[in-house]
Protein backbone atom coordinates (compact mmCIF):
# COMPACT_ATOMS: atom_id res chain seq x y z
CA UNK A 1 0.00 0.00 0.00
CA UNK A 2 1.34 3.12 -1.05
CA UNK A 3 1.36 6.50 1.47
CA UNK A 4 -0.56 8.12 -0.84
CA UNK A 5 -3.87 5.16 0.14
CA UNK A 6 -3.19 4.94 3.24
CA UNK A 7 -3.79 8.80 3.56
CA UNK A 8 -6.70 8.55 1.32
CA UNK A 9 -8.08 5.85 4.09
CA UNK A 10 -7.58 7.73 6.57
CA UNK A 11 -9.12 10.74 5.38
CA UNK A 12 -12.38 8.79 4.66
CA UNK A 13 -12.43 6.97 7.73
CA UNK A 14 -12.14 9.73 9.95
CA UNK A 15 -14.91 11.48 8.10
CA UNK A 16 -16.92 8.37 8.36
CA UNK A 17 -16.50 8.48 11.85
CA UNK A 18 -17.38 11.82 12.49
CA UNK A 19 -20.30 11.99 10.19
CA UNK A 20 -22.31 8.73 10.13
CA UNK A 21 -20.62 6.40 13.19
CA UNK A 22 -20.09 9.11 16.03
CA UNK A 23 -22.55 11.29 14.94
CA UNK A 24 -20.70 14.36 16.03
CA UNK A 25 -20.54 16.22 12.68
CA UNK A 26 -17.63 18.27 13.17
CA UNK A 27 -16.48 18.27 9.70
CA UNK A 28 -20.06 19.78 8.71
CA UNK A 29 -19.86 22.67 10.94
CA UNK A 30 -18.38 26.21 10.74
CA UNK A 31 -16.46 25.98 13.98
CA UNK A 32 -13.98 23.53 13.09
CA UNK A 33 -13.50 24.65 9.59
CA UNK A 34 -12.69 28.43 11.04
CA UNK A 35 -10.21 26.92 13.70
CA UNK A 36 -8.51 24.13 11.65
CA UNK A 37 -6.35 26.51 9.69
CA UNK A 38 -4.77 27.30 12.93
CA UNK A 39 -3.77 23.61 13.18
CA UNK A 40 -3.46 23.58 9.21
CA UNK A 41 -0.42 26.28 9.83
CA UNK A 42 1.32 24.39 12.82
CA UNK A 43 1.13 21.21 10.74
CA UNK A 44 2.93 23.10 7.81
CA UNK A 45 5.45 24.65 10.32
CA UNK A 46 6.38 21.09 11.64
CA UNK A 47 6.06 19.24 8.45
CA UNK A 48 8.26 21.84 7.01
CA UNK A 49 11.19 21.57 9.19
CA UNK A 50 10.97 17.99 9.64
CA UNK A 51 10.77 17.28 5.99
CA UNK A 52 12.98 19.64 4.63
CA UNK A 53 15.89 19.38 6.75
CA UNK A 54 16.08 15.65 5.80
CA UNK A 55 15.01 14.40 9.53
CA UNK A 56 12.15 12.68 7.57
CA UNK A 57 12.76 11.38 3.86
CA UNK A 58 10.09 9.63 1.81
CA UNK A 59 10.48 7.52 -1.34
CA UNK A 60 9.45 8.91 -3.69
CA UNK A 61 7.49 6.06 -5.22
CA UNK A 62 5.30 6.23 -2.04
CA UNK A 63 4.00 9.54 -2.45
CA UNK A 64 2.30 11.18 -5.59
CA UNK A 65 5.30 13.91 -5.29
CA UNK A 66 2.87 17.16 -4.67
CA UNK A 67 4.35 19.18 -1.81
CA UNK A 68 3.56 22.15 0.06
CA UNK A 69 6.34 23.68 2.45
CA UNK A 70 8.22 20.53 2.07
CA UNK A 71 5.92 18.46 3.41
CA UNK A 72 4.16 16.11 1.21
CA UNK A 73 0.13 16.37 0.59
CA UNK A 74 -0.17 12.84 1.95
CA UNK A 75 0.68 14.12 5.60
CA UNK A 76 -1.08 16.83 5.33
CA UNK A 77 -4.45 14.35 4.68
CA UNK A 78 -2.70 12.50 7.63
CA UNK A 79 -2.88 15.41 9.63
CA UNK A 80 -6.48 16.24 8.92
CA UNK A 81 -7.59 12.84 10.07
CA UNK A 82 -5.77 12.77 13.18
CA UNK A 83 -7.16 15.97 14.21
CA UNK A 84 -10.40 15.33 13.12
CA UNK A 85 -11.03 11.94 14.68
CA UNK A 86 -9.39 13.19 17.41
CA UNK A 87 -11.58 16.33 17.81
CA UNK A 88 -15.02 13.91 17.02
CA UNK A 89 -13.86 11.17 19.79
CA UNK A 90 -13.19 13.99 22.24
CA UNK A 91 -16.65 15.67 21.44
CA UNK A 92 -18.44 12.30 21.55
CA UNK A 93 -16.92 11.10 25.03
CA UNK A 94 -17.18 14.26 27.28
CA UNK A 95 -19.45 14.00 30.03
CA UNK A 96 -22.83 15.99 28.98
CA UNK A 97 -24.12 18.79 30.89
CA UNK A 98 -26.47 18.34 33.94
CA UNK A 99 -29.62 18.71 33.40
CA UNK A 100 -31.25 21.66 35.25
CA UNK A 101 -32.66 20.88 38.52
CA UNK A 102 -36.40 21.20 38.45
CA UNK A 103 -39.42 18.58 38.03
CA UNK A 104 -38.66 15.94 36.11
CA UNK A 105 -40.67 14.33 33.33
CA UNK A 106 -42.79 12.37 35.62
CA UNK A 107 -43.12 14.91 38.59
CA UNK A 108 -46.02 17.21 38.15
CA UNK A 109 -45.37 21.19 38.48
CA UNK A 110 -45.25 22.56 42.11
CA UNK A 111 -48.34 24.66 42.56
CA UNK A 112 -47.54 28.40 42.38
CA UNK A 113 -48.51 30.31 45.14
Amino acid sequence: MTYTAAAAIGVISAVVLDVLLLRTRLVLGRVFWCAYPIVFAFQLLSNGILTGRGVVLYRPSAIIGLRLVHAPVEDLAFGFALVLATLSLWTFLRPRAASPPGPGPSEPPAPRP
